[in-house]
């Protein structure tokens, strides 16, 4: 079937959990690349066909005329299921810049291993050009998503991070299950990373 291949990308993308990214699934991308070749291909050898035949080729309504719409349609749905599919990731991947840290490091290894190169490559541009706007202007935009009551929270930290740790205002010895009274600035990097929680109450 035509665009069989894209629609079949689609369905992966949406069994996925909304905000969450599965494996990037680069057989099915590949092959609905292949697919796009293999319409464009048909389709200019049609429209070929026609020219040589000096027939009109916006005029005529034959069987080629047709088979060339048929390719060029399936072309057309074939790429729009291909920028979606990379256009729903991306935005996927943009988020992580907020909730987890601007550092592809920082982004869990179960992440990682999800992305494409293409993708890994994207996600440091976008996290530098938000660096360097944040430097431009001076204020650090990753912190803060809900305008704290208090600019200090009290956390535990969930696993061990070692002695001298630096923040903002002091050195810290961040031992797992120790309890701090931290700056929230300094603690919500930790908190995405899922090495801190906040304590409430």
């Amino acid at each position: 079937m035509y665009a069989r291949k894209g629609y079949e990308l689609i369905k992966d993308l949406a069994n996925g959990e909304k905000g969450q990214l599965q494996l990037f699934n680069e057989d099915l991308f590949n092959q609905v690349v292949d697919q796009c070749t293999q319409h464009y291909l048909e389709l200019q050898a049609l429209i070929r066909k026609m020219q040589e035949e000096s027939v009109d080729v916006r005029e005529t309504r034959n069987a080629d005329h047709y088979g060339a719409l048929i390719h060029h349609l399936s072309l057309i749905r074939n790429k729009r299921c291909l920028m979606a599919y990379v256009h729903n990731r991306a935005e996927i991947i943009q988020s992580f810049a907020w909730k987890v840290g601007l550092e592809l490091l920082e982004l869990p290894v179960e992440v990682q291993e999800k992305l494409s190169p293409s993708e890994k490559n994207y996600f440091g541009k976008h996290s530098a050009a938000l660096q360097s706007y944040m430097a431009e202007v001076g204020i650090d935009l990753n912190v803060d998503m809900v305008p704290p009551k208090d600019p200090y929270i009290k956390v535990r930290v969930l696993d061990d991070m070692g002695e001298g740790i630096l923040l903002s205002d002091k050195t810290a010895n961040l031992a797992r299950h120790s309890m701090h009274f931290l700056k929230r600035t300094d603690a919500e990097q930790y908190i995405a990373r899922g090495l801190m929680e906040e304590l409430t109450g």
